[in-house]
């Protein structure tokens, strides 16, 4: 084996040594390999070296525990220094000799269409695929509109594209994306690939797989409208449409839309969340080295949030233990939780084998003692004070001290629930959101006393679930619940004062969230949010503007989609405006001596920004979240915030700050007595708002 010392091999980037006649081009840019300058020029470079060596064929492969990761974002908001992705590609394509790419760990975005530039592609058991930049506002820049649909098929490449999948080796090999998978020593088995007399194959001059138009057209239509006709997914469609015409001009045209999707407001938005995002899943300056293993995990509460988190932890290769009040009981909410695991099956999602395994993970017990084996065991029981807290001190008296005792509560405060403890310091918030085994976010509550090591336990079970984190301290609501209150009440007082249930609906779609605030009272059911207000009657301020709507819903038996009417009437399976209702706010407003005024719905998208925003800066100047930008993550990842907007915060950021300043004064007016202004410019002021050269 000679090692090279030619200049151009970009020392520190990519390792360059010659074996039998095999060029290795060894990708070393820690921790996960990211595509920047400098893993490009020492490519290109090495791909010059094997060329003057001599070489028979060239192998790329990572250096660590990944291929590459992707490319540098922080790039992305400035002009790209040469050599670009493309022209690495094409140093590859216009090499002599045949270029295997072993894949390792991931291979995603930018990794992956250099392995699609490469000639032959095998990889590791186990690694993941992707090309995810529609999810981060632009399309795949570097040929995967291109190469990849002359691989895989037209249809299938949209679907991959613009879900931005991640999928295993195993599945890539099936669709064609894949040659091989390695039995053994990665670059040994690239060896052999080689040493089969394998030639130049340029995925660039293939045909797609011949399908019908109409198969093309309903995955276009199904991707399109999941994207929410993003101009990044509607053109990701068109380029891979135009996969099976010239290929040099569908690269040159792909590359253009490419630059300029880079540098759109939708881009620098998803860029901001997608720091932000793992900014959230860490908490300043605490040691992740304290937190422990979880290798079983105890449920208490088998209802519709137990069953969703039971099979979250289940799918995280954790073993359950259920447990409810009686053998009814438990026997119902286990056969419901292997039911959703039999409908994941049923839709695709999930394997027999995979399924089976999970089910046979799952227990149950109506004893607290039938708990002891568990290093982690969460309650999901009814939302009382009372309850919860009998609950955790019995938990206590079953459980070895190094057991972490975990709440799944909404709302209420967890100091209380746990100082009646002998060992508070293990009592940790896990606030799932529903359906748990669905949704990514995952507030991580840290109670006064909570320890590090506890902490720290419950930011790597959440990783290890899949979801992302946001850390909160102890608050009515901790951060998402809060924010959406002032959100949902700013929504009824706008009804009280003049607008309609459906026009605040339809104005909050219009901006992009994924449902209005009175759909969505419907969906998840009034009757929550009517136990809360109850709870918080005593020692609210009578001088304070109050709705009586939702109440008055509530009390005629309105409770949303369970009983099939509540804001709208569901009778018919769709949701329309309903009669009742109108007669009910026309009375609560006669009764509150309000002269309804008109909203035009810029106005109502305006003040339903103005509410969350306002209370997002309280609840950061309370101390309860801890920067700005997790907002923006809790609101994007489990209220329905478009995504392409950036989050809550990030949006305000952007905004004129007098049209802003104007915005928060009439959201005071409207809210009345004992309103209380957050320092929004303050908050604001955290928010980095990235520009093209940065």
């Amino acid at each position: 084996m000679v090692t090279s010392d030619h200049p151009a091999a970009a020392p520190g980037r990519v390792a360059f040594v010659m074996q039998d006649g095999i060029a290795v081009l060894t990708i070393e840019n820690p921790p996960v390999n990211a595509g920047s300058l400098g893993v490009r020029l020492g490519v290109v470079a090495g791909i010059a070296a094997a060329q003057e060596a001599g070489a028979r064929g060239a192998v790329l492969i990572g250096a660590g525990r990944t291929f590459i990761s992707g490319s540098d974002l922080r790039e992305f908001g400035r002009p790209l220094e040469q050599p670009e992705l493309p022209d690495m590609i094409a140093s590859i394509e216009a090499a002599p000799f045949p270029v295997v790419a072993a894949l390792h760990g991931v291979a995603l975005g930018g990794g992956l269409e250099l392995a699609l530039g490469c000639d032959w592609r095998i990889a590791a058991p186990g690694t993941k695929v992707g090309l995810p930049e529609v999810s981060l506002g632009f399309i795949p820049g570097a040929g995967g509109t291109q190469r990849l649909p002359r691989l895989v098929g037209q249809s299938r490449a949209i679907d991959l594209i613009c879900r931005a999948s991640r999928i295993p080796a195993e599945e890539a090999q099936e669709i064609g994306l894949i040659d091989a998978i390695a039995e053994g020593d990665l670059l040994q088995a690239a060896f052999a690939i080689l040493a089969e007399g394998r030639g130049k194959r340029l995925a660039k001059n293939l045909t797609p797989p011949e399908e019908t138009p109409e198969a093309i057209d309903a995955v276009a239509t199904k991707m399109l409208a999941r994207g929410g006709k993003r101009p990044n997914v509607a053109e990701a469609i068109r380029l891979v449409r135009a996969s099976g015409g010239d290929a040099d001009a569908a690269l040159a045209e792909e590359r253009a839309v490419f630059h300029r999707l880079r540098l759109s407001e939708d881009a620098f938005a998803l860029r901001h969340l997608f720091f932000a995002e793992r900014k959230a899943a860490s908490v300043d300056g605490l040691d992740m080295a304290q937190a422990r293993d979880v290798t079983r995990v105890g449920v208490v509460g088998g209802g519709t949030m137990g069953q969703g988190i039971a099979r979250a932890f289940l799918a995280a290769d954790l073993p359950v233990v259920l447990v409810e009040r009686d053998q009814g009981a438990l026997s119902s909410a286990l056969e419901r939780t292997r039911e959703g695991i039999d409908r994941q099956v049923a839709s695709g999602r999930l394997s027999q084998e995979v399924a089976e395994g999970r089910k046979a993970a799952l227990a149950g017990t109506v004893d607290h003692a039938g708990l002891a084996g568990c290093d982690l065991v969460i309650e999901a029981v009814f939302e009382d004070m009372a309850v919860k807290t009998a609950l955790l001190a019995s938990l206590e008296q079953h459980l070895p001290d190094s057991a972490i005792l975990a709440t799944n509560t909404s709302y209420l405060d967890i100091d209380e629930m746990a100082q009646g403890l002998s060992r508070p310091d293990r009592v940790i918030g896990l606030h799932f959101f529903s359906p748990a085994d669905v949704m990514k976010l995952l507030e991580v509550v840290r109670a006064e006393r909570t320890s590090e090591a506890v902490l720290a336990t419950g930011l790597k079970l959440a990783r290890r679930l899949g979801k992302q984190p946001v850390v909160a301290r102890v608050g009515e609501g901790f951060v998402g619940n809060r924010i959406y209150a002032a959100y949902r009440r700013r929504a009824e007082l706008l009804v009280l004062d003049g607008a309609a249930p459906v026009a605040v609906d339809a104005a909050a779609k219009a901006f992009g969230f994924a449902m209005g605030p009175f759909a969505v009272s419907d969906m998840s059911g009034l009757d929550i949010a009517w136990s809360m207000r109850k709870r918080q009657a005593a020692t609210r301020d009578p001088k304070a503007r109050y709705v009586t709507i939702p109440d008055r819903l509530c009390e005629a038996g309105r409770l949303g989609r369970k009983t099939g009417k509540g804001w709208y009437d569901h009778s018919g399976g769709k949701p329309v405006p309903d009669p009742e209702v109108a007669a009910l706010i026309a009375a609560a407003r006669a009764d509150a001596g309000i002269s309804p005024r008109s909203y035009d719905a810029e106005t109502i998208q305006r003040q339903l920004l103005a509410a969350i925003v306002n209370e997002a800066a309280c609840l950061l100047d309370e101390g309860i979240a801890q920067r700005a930008s997790d907002i923006d993550v809790v609101l994007t990842n489990g209220y329905g915030f478009p995504r392409w907007r950036g989050g809550p915060l990030y949006w305000a950021a952007r905004q004129d700050r007098a049209a802003l300043e104007a915005d928060l004064a009439d959201l005071a007016q409207a809210m009345g007595h004992g309103f209380r202004a957050g320092p929004v410019a303050r908050t604001l002021d955290q928010i980095d708002i990235p520009t093209e050269g940065q």
